[in-house]
């Protein structure tokens, strides 16, 4: 799984593709600490949500802010306080523990099991787990973005959101913004909070 760049489109380029980077950008940002490029990118980022609905709008202009008042050093040493450490790491980023409470569990097992199914498999070079939020949201990003439409289609998409993030994304995301030491993170999990609920109401309505 590669680290996607910021690329923010607007509304009127297509809203499939705005999703697709959205997804692309999540990924980004729970994989690792934000790099310099990223940060510079963030300081000209327009304050507008980059989809249409105001759901996102606060959320994304509270992600913008933290991004611009964040340095690298900052930046580094929240995410790895909060995400890696020693030992145990203060908030776990991987499905199975919010589902299970333990890591390495059978949600992972049927994850892999539906990935196989749509021809992905994990990076060997990467250490993280495929139930890695990052992991997650890149899948979704193939998933709205990729050539293969047998598999790259809006019905695949529901499938895995709803199997593999919308159980457990925000309670993730209450973990985050309940750490004293959340900064720039608690801004992260807020918009992902937001983004997840109005992807969770788009599925919704495919379903009414």
């Amino acid at each position: 799984m590669k680290a996607a760049p910021i690329a923010v489109t607007a509304a009127d380029q297509g809203e499939e593709l705005a999703r697709a980077e959205l997804y692309g950008l999540l990924a980004r940002l729970w994989l690792a600490p934000p790099d310099a490029d990223l940060l510079q990118q963030f300081k000209v980022a327009v304050t507008q949500a980059p989809e249409t609905g105001a759901h996102l709008e606060a959320p994304w202009q509270a992600l913008v802010a933290a991004m611009r008042e964040s340095s690298l050093e900052s930046a580094a040493d929240e995410y790895n306080a909060l995400f890696l450490g020693v030992g145990k790491p203060e908030v776990f980023l991987y499905g199975s523990y919010y589902l299970t409470g333990f890591l390495n569990e059978r949600p992972l097992a049927a994850l892999r099991t539906d990935l196989a199914a749509l021809g992905l498999a994990r990076d060997e070079s990467r250490l993280e787990t495929e139930d890695h939020i990052a992991y997650g949201f890149e899948v979704m990003r193939y998933l709205i973005a990729g050539d293969d439409l047998a598999v790259c289609n809006l019905e695949q998409q529901r499938r895995f959101f709803r199997s593999h993030l919308q159980p457990w994304v925000e309670a993730l995301c209450d973990a985050v913004e309940a750490h004293p030491a959340a900064r720039l993170a608690r801004a992260l999990a807020a918009f992902t909070r937001a983004f997840v609920q109005v992807e969770t109401q788009g599925f919704d309505m495919l379903e009414s």
